[in-house]
């Protein structure tokens, strides 16, 4: 019985290991596709480093149309090459939640939803990957003559609205707009910060 007793706790200890060790490295796996899913609105060729290891001490400033949640600093050779911004923003639905990549040289490099509530065969549609409507914005700037009407064209702007979703298009290019103008106020400190880790 005693032999029966130790070899059944045998078991449960090694299994429990197992459950663990498999665990573990799920999380990991889990951590690694979260983390290449938020920065691929960055150029691969454009950092080396783990941008989002690298949070900017910025504190949470409210907006003319949002409010900034935090920043990431993207570095290639030691050098800044790139900010990552969350911003929040209101829309049809409720929240909407951006990241926004921006180059060092205040270009936009890309924007991600990250949480939005629009209706989905409307607005629903800024959370789709490779969002034709936000690819379009990619390039964008504070300093190119063109792009400094940021409005939609129903509101005398630039840019075009996602189809019958009008509040949405609105939000997500003011957020934009935020997102550049803090930058652009803001980005001697930001690029020469060090990174917090």
């Amino acid at each position: 019985l005693l032999i029966v007793s130790l070899i059944g706790a045998v078991g449960i200890a090694l299994t429990l290991g197992i459950q663990q060790l498999t665990a573990s490295r799920a999380a990991l796996v889990q951590q690694n596709q979260q983390r290449s899913a938020l920065l691929d609105i960055l150029p691969s060729a454009s950092y080396d480093n783990q941008p989002l290891q690298h949070p900017l001490a910025i504190s949470q400033p409210l907006l003319a149309n949002s409010q900034v949640l935090g920043g990431y600093l993207a570095t290639l050779g030691g050098q800044p090459s790139a900010i990552l911004l969350r911003l929040q923003t209101s829309g049809y639905g409720g929240p909407i939640e951006l990241l926004i990549a921006i180059s060092h040289t205040g270009k936009l490099l890309g924007v991600k939803t990250l949480k939005q509530s629009e209706t989905p065969t409307l607005g629903g549609h800024i959370a789709e990957p490779n969002n034709p409507w936000l690819v379009a914005l990619k390039g964008r700037s504070l300093e190119d003559p063109k792009d400094s009407a940021w409005a939609l064209k129903k509101d005398h702007g630039q840019f075009d609205q996602m189809a019958g979703a009008t509040i949405t298009s609105r939000a997500v290019t003011n957020t934009v707009h935020d997102a550049l103008r803090f930058f652009d106020d803001h980005r001697q400190l930001m690029l020469e910060q060090p990174p917090n880790d």
